[in-house]
């Protein structure tokens, strides 16, 4: 506990030094343009809460996971109950994710990576891929979709003018190793980046062994003064050990342990469980300017993935085949003093997605117990009309949405064809912004989101096909503040909102340890995000270069609400897997000299393992560092994560058969790393 007031006492006395100095030229906050809705502008001039992150941000920890940098933003949880195996949470959708991405709509480069099912493999990325990502808290099905749990909007690094090589090379505690190499061409009229990555570990826990190779390739060319094409194509290759969650007895003795063999089931090491996932993914992307006020992107891709799971249970394989377009015309014209700007468009996906599962024999197949093929296709058209007069900022959307989802159960004898239509909904979204200065911005906005279940959730691992699986509804109302204060040195974001679901899809598990899926009447998810950032550049004759000091919180306040599961009622309980409050926080210090310093600490608050709330995992701690040396040709940095050891679940397993909720994260860890530019 002394520790964990002194590191937190370190962070605010840094914090304060940096805000006593006199410094004779100041550097204002970045306007960073966002693309989410269309709107393509500074984050200070949109009605709605978008966070950014960039490649300083995604940079800031050790190289090869996204888990720190997403945790930073207020609202967003991502997990990692092994390494590789990551789950996204924004604003309590983890409880429909046993494991992977699902309720989260995730683009890249502005076209879906979400298959038609609802399942986003996001595992199969590697953070050096990314150039920004945002991310969209509450309903996005005005223009994007399907999806109550937020969207991810990711873009790929956009290359800079002239011929550059990079490498990168970065060792760190448990056997991580990561390489990196990238080749990037910037001309007037076409640019290319083209990279190689490697990542392997040993893991902190037993049988987490994991090894990730990527090659990722972006093209751009203009064809003429209206026209661009854009192709983006990446092939990965992912394989990781699943240790497998540990009961509390467990994990007090040896957290370390993979999971141990029972009377009824054998071990992790014992049945060899682990995944492997091959994806190539392609996408191709037009732009034509028809006028200055009326342009097109119209963009098309495949995804081939194939995946194997080698559970304690079964063995599932998996060779999935999705293609989809989406396309978006954007008008804007000038009336006097209103500037009105408007899109509208239309997205499909269609998915083959067979699955066919096994026994699992020492990590062997055994017998088939099912082989099922499944196709998903859906659809949205939407609109979108944005008016801007003087200092008030007006956005309406609206989206029509259908799914089919059709199913076969092949190794059933007798079997017929069976087809799920989903009625098809319109989603609106009203957002209003005003500015009654420069320096401040009052928003809110309503939309209404909907989520039919994923194919994963209607074929869940305990085998049987649930019909009666029913889309979750809801409607989510955000009210919030921006504030630019000391000439904008420092920026103030307040956000409250209030999202009701209805019919929300929870996990369950049999007594075998299964997966399967169920409605559970209402949630209410009420929450305030506050985020602070204060930044100061000093005067040139000063060896500090800059101060930046920033601050995160999330309360949240999210409950059940008329949810009976047999004789008990879970009314009123608090809602799965979700903390009560987040707190995040750093410093970053950079020098003249090139040297540079950041210091991080993140704390979550306890949070209930199942429905009944008769469970919690503990709340914890962590501090993480960083220090290196950057020039415009190389930089070397160590860094250090979890610096007070803390001992925690992460990815935790959720209503957990026999008690088997805990997925230890890693304890005390350090890196080291350099890389190298050669620019001609």
């Amino acid at each position: 506990m002394l520790l964990r007031f002194l590191a937190l006492g370190l962070t605010c006395l840094l914090a304060t030094d940096a805000l006593a100095q006199n410094a004779d030229s100041v550097r204002q906050l970045n306007e960073v343009l966002v693309q989410a809705y269309g709107y393509n502008r500074s984050m200070d001039n949109i009605p709605t809460t978008v966070n950014r992150l960039g490649q300083v941000e995604l940079q800031r920890f050790a190289a090869g996971t996204f888990v720190q940098a997403v945790n930073t933003v207020p609202g967003a949880r991502l997990e990692e109950r092994s390494p590789g195996s990551y789950r996204i949470s924004i604003r309590g959708s983890t409880l429909r994710s046993p494991f992977g991405v699902r309720n989260v709509k995730v683009y890249w480069n502005e076209l879906p990576l979400t298959d038609p099912g609802g399942n986003t493999y996001f595992n199969q990325l590697d953070p050096a891929m990314i150039g920004s990502m945002e991310i969209i808290k509450g309903p996005g099905s005005s223009l994007y979709g399907a999806g109550t749990g937020g969207v991810l909007l990711l873009e790929s690094i956009k290359p800079k003018v002239g011929n550059a090589l990079h490498a990168g090379l970065q060792l760190g505690s448990f056997g991580n190793e990561l390489l990196s190499f990238s080749f990037e061409t910037g001309k007037e009229k076409f640019s290319q980046h083209t990279q190689v990555l490697h990542h392997q570990a040993d893991g902190y826990r037993d049988h987490t062994r994991m090894s990730r190779d990527v090659v990722n390739h972006a093209f751009q060319v203009d064809l003429s003064e209206d026209q661009s094409l854009k192709t983006f194509i990446f092939y990965s290759d992912l394989f990781y050990e699943t240790p497998g969650g540990l009961t509390l007895n467990e994990f007090k003795d040896n957290p370390r342990q993979a999971r141990p063999a029972t009377a009824m089931f054998p071990g992790a090491v014992q049945q060899n469980a682990r995944v492997h996932l091959q994806s190539f993914y392609t996408g191709v992307s037009h732009e034509y300017r028809f006028s200055k006020k009326l342009q097109n992107k119209t963009g098309v891709y495949g995804n081939l993935i194939k995946f194997e799971n080698a559970a304690i249970r079964n063995f599932d394989h998996r060779n999935e085949q999705s293609l989809g377009a989406r396309s978006v015309t954007f008008f804007n014209h000038q009336f006097n003093d209103v500037q009105f700007t408007a899109l509208g468009g239309g997205e499909f996906q269609w998915g083959f997605l067979p699955t066919k599962s096994y026994e699992n024999i020492n990590g062997a197949e055994g017998l088939l117990l099912a082989d099922d093929e499944a196709s998903v296709l859906q659809y949205s058209v939407f609109g979108q009309a944005e008016l801007r007069w003087k200092k008030v900022n007006l956005t309406t959307g609206l989206s029509y949405n259908a799914q089919r989802l059709k199913f076969h159960r092949l190794s059933d004898v007798g079997s017929v064809p069976e087809q799920l239509n989903y009625d098809p909904v319109l989603m609106p979204r009203v957002a209003m912004l005003v500015k009654p200065t420069n320096q401040l911005g009052i928003f809110g906005s309503i939309s209404s989101g909907f989520s039919p279940p994923t194919l994963a959730e209607i074929n869940a691992s305990n085998g049987i096909f649930n019909r009666e699986l029913e889309p979750e509804r809801g409607i989510n109302y955000e009210l919030g503040l921006r504030v630019k204060l000391f000439e904008n040195r420092l920026r103030v974001e307040a956000t409250a909102y209030d999202f009701n679901l209805r019919e929300t899809i929870v996990i369950r598990r049999d007594e075998d340890g299964a997966e399967f899926f169920v409605n559970a009447g209402k949630t209410d998810q009420k929450g305030i995000e506050l985020a602070l950032q204060y930044s100061v550049n000093l005067s040139e004759t000063n060896f500090i270069n800059g101060v930046n000091f920033w601050s995160n919180y999330s309360l949240n306040r999210y409950r059940f609400k008329d949810y009976i599961k047999d004789e008990d009622d879970f009314s009123g309980n608090e809602l799965t897997g979700t903390p009560g409050f987040v707190w995040s926080a750093g410093v970053d210090v950079a020098l003249r000299s090139g040297i540079y310093v950041r210091l991080t600490n993140l704390y979550t608050d306890a949070l209930p393992l199942n429905d009944a709330n008769t469970v919690y995992a503990d709340s914890y701690y962590l501090i993480g560092a960083r220090a290196g040396y950057q020039h415009k040709r190389f930089e070397i940095y160590l860094g250090g994560e979890n610096l007070l050891d803390e001992r925690y679940s992460l990815g935790n397993d959720l209503n957990a058969a026999g008690g088997r909720y805990y997925n230890v994260a890693a304890g005390r860890s350090f890196y080291g790393g350099v890389r190298v530019n050669v620019s001609f």
